[in-house]
């Protein structure tokens, strides 16, 4: 008879991680908005050797102002109508330094399949007052909206453009060990 190996699962913890992102907006300053309904699948003893899967709801987009929301859930931006998730599947998760690494995947929004790279910063394992074997991880990378057909904008009279192409990508996600 041949033994089975059971594979430990990482369930997200949502009351305790994040998904967040920052736009140029006017040239002149940052528009934070974040994504409040995610998940993240995770199989295998090591969260560091294991296949991320994330799948974002894109009408969860909420920037604090419900015209710019309104706006980005649109066909100028996330056309949530018709696309209606981002994913994220990862190909690589490499250490870089002691707690530093590399996690590349694919990135699909609106269709589109594209590479990315994050840095991921490992904060540790540890118990919570519960018992609950928790790992967190911070998370930062860039993108070109435009790589994904996210084209909107318009020129300033001043020069420049209302919205800045480059979308910085932040993301604090706590995980618990499921028995």
């Amino acid at each position: 008879m041949k033994a089975t190996t059971t594979k430990t699962k990482w369930t997200l913890d949502p009351t305790h991680s994040e998904l967040e992102f920052k736009v140029r907006h006017m040239m002149i300053t940052n528009v934070k908005g974040e994504f409040r309904d995610f998940s993240i699948g995770v199989e295998g003893d090591d969260i560091t050797k294991s296949i991320i899967n994330v799948l974002v709801e894109t009408a969860s987009i909420t920037t604090n102002n419900e015209d710019r929301d309104n706006h980005l859930k649109s066909a100028d931006f996330f056309d949530v109508e018709n696309h209606k998730e981002i994913t994220f599947k990862s190909t690589s998760f490499k250490k870089a330094d002691d707690d530093e690494f590399e996690l590349k995947g694919i990135l699909t929004i609106k269709g589109i399949s594209k590479e990315v790279s994050l840095e991921v910063e490992f904060g540790g394992i540890n118990k919570d007052p519960w018992g609950n074997e928790k790992a967190g991880f911070s998370l930062e990378g860039k993108i070109n909206r435009k790589d994904w057909d996210l084209n909107w904008n318009t020129a300033l009279e001043t020069g420049g453009v209302l919205v800045g192409e480059e979308v910085k990508i932040s993301g604090e996600v706590q995980f618990v060990k499921q028995s």
